[in-house]
């Protein structure tokens, strides 16, 4: 398994009684000891409007990692682009290439408060039986996004994000054009040509990321784009996902055959009942953000386990609990080998949350070690 590369995953969490600056300090540290540990990428989200979750501006934040970093690659999980223009974002990642040449991925996706796209005719998942893919990758029932993507809070963020008037362009449609900017191929439909500087020519790595076999997945086949898959994310459409990508998947001048990094929610010790204990705020911080109350700072153990669980609570995490791989090193690098073969997966990227800056470090510490004898 070492000849499979991990990545990271980095939310920029805010833990309970700590503020955003502590939460950045702690990425940038947490990315430095990365690269020290030979991960093969740091990636940063892109939230709104959430507490606990300080990771707003992917591209702001990799200009201040990328600052104190050499050599690991650098890039967004993903830039949202429902309330962006490919020129905004060509320009913010072309300002970053341009002082830290060919280290930069752009990681592109559809922006939340939209439904995710339904999968096409004809693609057949992986089978899944008894809630198991082949080689025993646990595959829970679908989870309905309904109640969370119809909530006043994500229209309030979607007002707030987008200027007056303003509507989401076709998803595709951006794609081509960030495309056509960074190749200096752009063309108006009166002929007009745009040439952005910084921009043109960089050398960012695209990336689509997506949680289904619809729109996302089938807009990185057909281009012949790199894809992010999220089992973290959306673990029962991890499988339609990479399969919905593979069938989509045309050669392209950027890769000759489908490329996958699949994402997993990781904690781990050294041994189960301490991981078991750093990973007890999961749940309650999953539940702020599958009820729409947007991300809580992140618990510590006591404050979990003060949780009064109601059933429903209980049923609005339970896939994600179930997911989530916790444990000792070796176990959780069982769980990963199951999530590498089921996927086919070329690479794994791994986002770990701990109430404690330390824990979190040394979860990446263990997992690479662990990682790098198989």
């Amino acid at each position: 398994m070492s000849d499979i590369p991990l990545g990271v995953l980095d939310l920029v969490p805010v833990s309970s009684g700590s503020t955003a600056a502590d939460a950045l300090r702690n990425s940038i540290d947490l990315a430095r000891h990365a690269e020290r540990l030979g991960y093969a990428r740091y990636w940063f989200a892109e939230h709104h409007l959430n507490p606990g979750v300080a990771g707003t501006s992917p591209a702001v934040v990799l200009a201040l990692t990328a600052s104190v970093t050499s050599t690991i690659r650098l890039g967004s999980g993903a830039v949202q682009l429902g309330h962006r223009t490919a020129l905004s974002t060509v320009e913010e990642f072309g300002l970053l290439d341009a002082l830290h040449p060919g280290r930069f991925d752009l990681g592109l996706g559809r922006s939340g408060g939209r439904p995710p796209g339904e999968k096409p005719a004809g693609v057949t998942a992986t089978p899944v039986i008894d809630g198991r893919a082949p080689g025993g990758l646990l595959i829970p029932p679908p989870f309905s996004f309904a109640r969370l993507l119809g909530s006043p809070r994500i229209a309030l963020q979607r007002r707030l994000l987008l200027l007056p008037g303003a509507e989401s362009p076709d998803y595709a449609e951006q794609i081509d054009d960030i495309l056509a900017l960074l190749a200096g191929t752009y063309r108006s439909p009166e002929g007009v040509e745009a040439h952005v500087v910084p921009g043109e020519g960089a050398e960012v790595e695209l990336w689509i990321l997506g949680s289904s076999g619809g729109e996302s997945a089938q807009v990185a086949g057909a281009r012949g784009l790199r894809f992010a898959a999220n089992y973290h994310v959306s673990p029962a459409t991890v499988l339609e996902a990479v399969d919905g990508y593979r069938s989509a998947f045309q050669p392209s001048d950027v890769l000759d055959k489908p490329y996958v990094t699949v994402s997993a929610d990781v904690v781990v010790a050294e041994d189960d009942a301490t991981a078991r204990e750093l990973a007890a705020g999961y749940g309650p911080w999953v539940r702020s953000i599958r009820t729409a109350e947007g991300a809580i700072p992140y618990p510590t153990p006591e404050e979990a386990r003060a949780h009064a669980w109601s059933e429903e609570d209980r049923e609005l995490v339970q896939d994600r609990i179930d997911t989530q791989f916790v444990g000792s090193p070796g176990r959780v690098a069982d769980r990963l080998e199951q999530l590498q073969e089921a996927t086919g997966a070329d690479e794994l990227l791994i986002t770990t949350i701990t109430h404690d800056h330390a824990d979190r470090v040394h979860s990446y510490e263990l997992l690479a070690r662990e990682w790098s004898r198989r």
